[in-house]
């Protein structure tokens, strides 16, 4: 795990208490996009992320929630593209 899917899973981990969490990374597979920058640069991940806090929330108020967590990870210069798949624990 890089640098930056490493500060991401601590992040998350820390503000939302995750039951489950898969942080991974997709730059690779974006190679000549906007926002790659370069082979070893970490800048496009995928989320899939499980919490209690999720119940209840739609699924913009848990964007906002992994978003506010990442917080200056955010920036165009560190993730230039985040999936995130988020959900309550039990649900599909």
């Amino acid at each position: 795990m890089g640098k930056v899917a490493a500060e991401i899973q601590s992040r998350l981990v820390a503000a939302l208490a995750p039951t489950a969490l898969e942080v991974i990374d997709d730059s690779a597979s974006h190679h000549g996009h906007a926002g790659h920058r370069g082979d070893d640069a970490e800048s496009h991940f995928t989320v899939k992320i499980s919490a209690a806090s999720f119940a209840g929330q739609s699924r913009i108020a848990r964007q906002r929630a992994v978003y506010a967590a990442l917080g200056d990870l955010m920036a165009p210069d560190r993730i230039h593209a985040l999936r995130i798949v988020a959900s309550a624990p039990g649900e599909a």
